[in-house]
């Protein structure tokens, strides 16, 4: 009986364990990221502007994808 108790001890203290880890692994990429995050400048770049197209591809597509 105090194997099988110190048996789920020891289980208990593992997933204690790992939690914590992942809970600081967390943290940590947070922090690095939000020190390191610069504002992204505003590009002129057509293709972000130029948003949906339909095009002979995507109308061809959902054509064939119909039910």
């Amino acid at each position: 009986m105090n194997s099988e108790r110190t048996q789920k001890l020891s289980r208990r203290k593992f997933l204690v364990a790992a939690s914590a880890g992942g809970v600081a692994t967390a943290a940590a990429i947070v922090t690095s990221q939000s020190k390191s995050s610069k504002p992204t400048p505003a590009t002129s770049d057509k293709r972000a502007t130029r948003g949906y197209q339909s095009s002979e591809h995507v109308n061809n597509y959902y054509r064939t994808a119909k039910v």
